[in-house]
């Protein structure tokens, strides 16, 4: 396929998740909305909030990506890595993505390693930076969650797309409480994307990441959004192949 029908075919597939509120090709479903289930675009904060889910990875991936072993090892290719010594103080926050699972926390958080997938998170923690975080969607404490980003996995028995849906924003250090810094929600999302998209590798893996921005899931602005830090509602779907 030609890069301009590549474009065209994706711009077209957005529009019917936009419309429709589910995609689905070859038997595969990318995503499906959230709040046509009850759910929300929103991680809830605990505090009467919420933060923005503003990166989708598709569920027309590579099905290798969309597993916990394989989504880790994508996210060091783009330049995550789980939290300095595995330590993690802060309150996990819930998602519900309209699957029929209700509510359910993140397990694991993923935060930037600066290039060194061993210690670079320690130094994120230190100066801040990105961070995302996700938890698998069914009842089992076994997952994952991205710290500077929010992951949560979309597998419920009324929404079971496989979808990965991030949470990201950029933060400050340690010393300021690892507070999101301002414009946050859409300078981690381009952040992550930017590190995305493309070709990028890790442990022998090569990944092929393909981007494309939706509106329409998020309303833009700061209503109900933690920290009072407005976004502009674009939400990023990613599709990512292992080559």
């Amino acid at each position: 396929m030609h890069a301009l029908e590549a474009i065209l075919a994706l711009t077209s597939r957005l529009a019917s998740v936009f419309i429709s509120g589910t995609e689905q090709s070859a038997g595969n479903v990318v995503f499906y909305n959230p709040t046509l289930g009850g759910g929300s675009m929103l991680v809830n904060t605990l505090n009467g909030y919420g933060e923005p889910l503003n990166v989708i990875v598709s569920g027309e991936s590579s099905p290798e990506v969309l597993t916990d072993d394989g989504l880790v090892n994508y996210a060091r290719a783009i330049g995550f890595s789980e939290e300095c010594f595995g330590i993690h103080l802060g309150t996990p926050f819930p998602a519900n993505l309209g699957d029929g699972n209700g509510w359910v926390n993140q397990t694991i958080e993923l935060r930037q390693d600066y290039g060194d997938s061993g210690a670079g998170t320690c130094l994120e923690s230190l100066i801040g930076g990105n961070h995302f975080r996700w938890v698998p969607i069914v009842r089992v404490v076994k997952g994952l969650i991205w710290m500077g980003d929010r992951m949560f996995r979309q597998n419920g028995t009324t929404a079971d797309s496989g979808g990965l849906f991030l949470a990201v924003s950029k933060e400050e250090p340690a010393t300021d409480h690892h507070d999101i810094i301002p414009d946050g929600y859409n300078i981690g999302r381009d952040s992550l994307v930017a590190s995305a998209i493309g070709e990028t590798n890790f442990n022998g893996v090569r990944y092929m990441t393909q981007a494309g921005n939706i509106s329409g899931l998020l309303a833009p602005g700061d209503q109900g959004i933690n920290h009072g830090i407005a976004q502009d509602g674009i939400v990023t779907l990613l599709t990512v192949t292992i080559l």
